[in-house]
């Protein structure tokens, strides 16, 4: 088994809002980046560079804050059919979809592996659906349960504007957690930076919930997150690459290597964990 890198954005960054476009990090050239997202190829080979074997491209609906379309789920789609067995895609649905569930299979069965929802881009409570408020997440959220897909939830914070950062605390995510036992939740960038000890009472609680410690600097992973060796079986190794502050996904991961940790809970958080959300079984399937 080889690393799988569980958080990239590899979006279609026509779609973002200038101002957006300039918070974003200078993950090597303008021009390196605008190849590899028109040639899968190209990034394939970057991958190959930096010792990684698969990737989990997260792709969201984020009208309002980033300016990302319904076009980035057939965008990320298209993407991945260049190698499905080393790229996964993961896109989302909004709640106020006119019927979720159906839009939902349609993804999975072209070939989506996973669900993102994005709060504080979105501006939603991940919970929203207990209010009635919207009830499209909850029909979300069980027709990704049946389905086997996992949802990703940012949570932490966001330096774009018009995002609302209440709305990123892991602990709106307990609500789903407790009435959906059987779905596998990820909890992307564990809360950083207010709410790291939220998001790992979560895992610690839950055992389909998942700590995802992409976008924390490999070199303070274990000071933001003392007890990880405790919950190692659920980490996922990711960088977040090319967002804010994240400059190369190879110097991410020698890094973690470099982390003191045992050797098999480093191979556990870069390779087991990640087989166990995204198998390769359903990257042959699809």
């Amino acid at each position: 088994m080889g690393v799988t890198d569980c958080h990239v954005h590899i979006n279609p960054l026509w779609e973002m809002r200038p101002e957006v476009r300039a918070k974003m990090g200078r993950a090597g050239s303008a021009e390196e980046l605008e190849r590899y997202l028109r040639d899968p190829s190209a990034f394939l080979g970057y991958l190959d560079r930096c010792g990684v074997e698969r990737a989990v491209l997260v792709n969201y609906v984020s009208h309002e804050v980033v300016g990302y379309t319904e076009k980035s789920n057939d965008f990320v789609l298209d993407y991945c059919e260049a190698d499905p067995t080393r790229l996964i895609a993961v896109g989302s649905v909004l709640p106020t979809h006119l019927n979720p569930a159906r839009e939902l299979e349609r993804l999975h069965a072209a070939g989506l592996r996973g669900l993102k929802i994005h709060p504080p881009h979105q501006l939603f409570a991940p919970n929203a659906y207990l209010s009635g408020e919207l009830p499209g997440l909850r029909a979300i959220y069980e027709r990704c349960e049946t389905l086997g897909l996992p949802v990703i939830f940012h949570t932490g914070t966001s330096v774009f504007p018009k995002a609302r950062n209440r709305l990123a605390e892991p602990l709106l995510v307990e609500d789903v957690a407790v009435d959906f036992p059987r779905l596998t939740i990820v909890l992307a960038h564990g809360g950083r930076p207010f709410w790291m000890e939220q998001a790992m009472f979560l895992v610690r609680r839950f055992p389909h919930v998942f700590l995802d410690i992409s976008s924390v600097p490999p070199s303070r992973i274990l000071r933001y997150f003392p007890e990880l060796e405790r919950v190692a079986d659920r980490v996922l190794f990711g960088s977040d690459w090319p967002g804010p502050g994240v400059k190369d996904i190879g110097e991410n991961l020698r890094e973690f290597r470099a982390l003191p940790l045992p050797p098999a809970t480093i191979d556990r958080i870069l390779t087991e964990n990640p087989e166990r959300v995204f198998p390769r079984s359903a990257a042959a399937g699809a």
